[in-house]
């Protein structure tokens, strides 16, 4: 309650503060030009009042679109984020849209395109809509420096920073970025922890404390340059990292200590080649190779009045890699209709070695040392047809095939065959009006560490590996409309049914383990409503309401108990509130954010786990005293969060063992952030 009358308090001044502002007269609503019904247009005088230092500041003010960089899932198509530049999407997967955007200056921005529902010559991937942000081919020479502090109340500070640099001369551009980059998690704090029994009886009352911190240093070079009639990409990246995680519960005479530390090192090489082979006919190529290391500890300590427990140590490290070929041939039959084919090869692998042990003494686990490899390839081919200037019709057919093998402690090879369609239909009816249809399979990539084992102490968990994982396919139909207003305004309703087989959770092993597999066939409904509000026309000048929220219905059959349940990991809901106002006479924007509730649960054999988290608010202020420097202040204040774990005596009968409660009340958290283009 006292960080929430903080926060309010600290709002109602900012609002007070900012009151001659509000009183300004109303501006006249920025619009975006209607390039054809299925594309909307923003020029840069559309973010004027917003004064944006990169193009990324620019995506990340268009109404009702949100960035997306994509899953990282094992490939390229369907994997990548929903930003293109220049109408193709960056040279690697990891060198995301935002990256991409956020190391260029706004200046060098000449529109940006807002595709709905799919446009000849466009990529898609998969998502409804995009944005295609077009540069400048002007020569110029761009730095941007920037530095972020991370400052908790109690807890860790992390400090961090980037430079970035990039020279342009006409088509040709070159450039280098330095990073020094920070992790952190929001839930960190102190509380008690409470364990019962079913009686009653209280088997455990201590106090928690947990804290988690990590960052990495990378160098990233890109060159892109006209070759051979036609023009090359080129991204290159090395990089190491460190996570670190701690957590105790300690009473009188009672010390519980579990430790997480991991290192690792990653690297990538990216190519495109792109280039027209006639008037109608254009080629691209794409060549991504990825590497790691990893080296990963959880170590679990218990002091009971002056004995000490057997110490519990789990070690896991080893190396991936992923090598893809990609490529394409588009033909543009006319202005409203393109066809694209092309193929797609990928090899990935995982080693790893791990190990258990209790007091010195190793533990024997399923699949504790594996080396899991996949060769897949995929045919694809998609029409787009632009049938009136009102209907536009997308389909396409990818045909997958792939071979998943694995040696070391389990040896054995799975071949598998999926037959991928997709259709979309977009119908605008009248201006600022929409409608998305989509029907779709889609198969799901595998997480190769599942097929390894692995710890959470934490939870007091230890999983086996599965050597019998198979991916996850669904049928996914979707209907999404959209309603444009007042220049900013967005009013978006989705609703989405996926028919889900093979799906991917959480099975039990013999001797009392438990491991990701798969369950069997299931079901995930969802409504998602985000609704945008400019307030010019309401007396508050350069102001916009924000809600939105998803709400999720998913059902599946519990593999242990044999009942049916919600899936692992899925939020049934988390609505978004937020306010934001450019004060353009004073150089200002701020605004805010609260989600009243969040949460979501995780089905094992031994054990249902949860988080809820109630009052999570962000109010952030962002000043821009000159076109080149940005000086950025937020707070985040989470008044609880709680965590939930009911352990069942055994999985026959499930009566329950016990409930523990983790009653976390998380740091508040101050960011600042200093950005300089010149």
């Amino acid at each position: 309650m006292t960080k929430t009358i903080l926060l309010a308090t600290t709002a109602a001044l900012t609002i007070g503060a900012a009151a001659p502002a509000l009183a300004e007269t109303a501006r006249a609503p920025q619009t975006a030009e209607a390039q054809d019904q299925g594309v909307l247009v923003f020029a840069p005088d559309f973010f004027k009042d917003a004064r944006p230092n990169t193009a990324l500041d620019m995506v990340n003010r268009i109404p009702g679109f949100s960035v997306n960089d994509g899953d990282g899932a094992r490939g390229f198509e369907g994997a990548v984020g929903n930003i293109l530049i220049n109408g193709s999407r960056p040279a690697s997967k990891n060198d995301t849209g935002s990256n991409v955007l956020g190391r260029t200056v706004a200046t060098q921005v000449e529109r940006i395109e807002l595709v709905r529902g799919g446009a000849p010559g466009i990529e898609m991937q998969g998502y409804s809509v995009v944005a295609n942000v077009i540069l400048k081919t002007t020569s110029s020479r761009e730095h941007i420096l920037t530095t972020n502090a991370n400052l908790f109340e109690g807890g860790r500070d992390t400090f961090g920073g980037t430079y970035q640099f990039t020279a342009r001369e006409g088509d040709r551009t070159w450039g280098v970025t330095l990073s020094d980059g920070i992790s952190m998690s929001d839930s960190n704090g102190v509380g008690p922890v409470l364990r019962v029994a079913p009686d009653g009886t209280v088997l455990r009352n201590e106090g928690y404390y947990n804290d988690s911190y990590g960052g990495g240093n990378a160098i990233r070079g890109n060159f892109s340059s006209p070759f051979l009639g036609g023009k090359v990409d080129l991204t290159a990246r090395y990089g190491v990292n460190d996570f670190h995680n701690l957590s105790q519960q300690t009473a009188p005479d009672i010390r519980r200590e579990n430790l997480y530390d991991s290192d690792g090192k990653s690297g990538e090489l990216g190519v495109v080649f792109t280039r027209p082979l006639t008037q109608k006919l254009k080629l691209e190529t794409r060549f991504i190779h990825e590497f790691s290391e990893f080296d990963d500890v959880s170590t679990s300590r218990t002091r009971l009045g002056a004995v000490d427990s057997p110490e519990q140590l789990f070690s896991s490290n080893g190396n991936a890699s992923e090598t893809i070929l990609r490529g394409l041939i588009r033909y543009e039959r006319s202005p409203s209709m393109d066809f694209e084919t092309g193929g797609e090869v990928a090899y990935n692998m995982l080693e790893t070695e791990q190990a258990y042990s209790v007091g010195g003494v190793g533990v024997p686990l399923p699949s504790a040392s594996v080396t899991v490899e996949e060769t897949r390839g995929e045919l694809f081919g998609k029409a787009t047809w632009r049938i009136n200037p009102k209907w536009t019709l997308e389909s396409g057919l990818r045909l997958e095939s792939s071979t998943i093998s694995q040696s070391g402690d389990a040896s054995q090879e799975k071949s598998f065959f999926f037959a991928k369609p997709r259709i979309l239909a977009t119908w605008t009816p009248m201006p600022n009006n929409q409608l998305r249809l989509r029907l779709e399979r889609t198969v799901g990539q595998l997480d190769f560490g599942d097929f390894a084992a692995s710890a959470e102490f934490s939870d007091e968990n230890v999983f086996g590996g599965n050597v019998n994982l198979e991916p996850e396919s669904r049928w996914v139909a979707e209907a999404t409309y959209e309603k444009r207003f007042w220049g900013e305004g967005i009013i978006s309703l989705g609703l989405r049914h996926d028919e889900i087989t093979n799906a991917i959770d959480v099975i039990p092993l013999d001797g009392g383990l438990a491991a990701v597999g798969n369950i069997g066939d299931g079901t995930w409904d969802q409504m998602a409503l985000n609704v945008t509000i400019p307030t010019d026309k309401l007396g508050l000048s350069g102001g916009k309401f924000g809600f939105r929220n998803t709400w999720n219905k998913t059902e599946v059959v519990d593999p242990t108990t044999g009942e049916k349940r919600p899936i692992s990991g899925v939020r049934p809901t988390q609505a978004t509130i937020t306010f934001q106002q450019d004060v353009t006479s004073w150089k200002l924007q701020w605004g805010g954010a609260w989600i009243p509730l969040l949460g979501q649960k995780n089905y094992q054999p031994d054990q249902i786990s949860g988080w809820r988290g109630t009052g999570y608010y962000e109010l952030w202020a962002e000043y821009k005293p000159t076109p080149t420097l940005s000086i950025r202040g937020q707070v985040n204040i989470w008044n609880d969060f709680d965590v939930t774990r009911t352990v069942f005596a055994d999985r026959d009968t499930r009566s329950v063992a016990y409930v523990e409660n983790r009653f976390i009340d998380p740091r508040t958290f101050y960011q600042i952030r200093l950005r300089k283009t010149f």
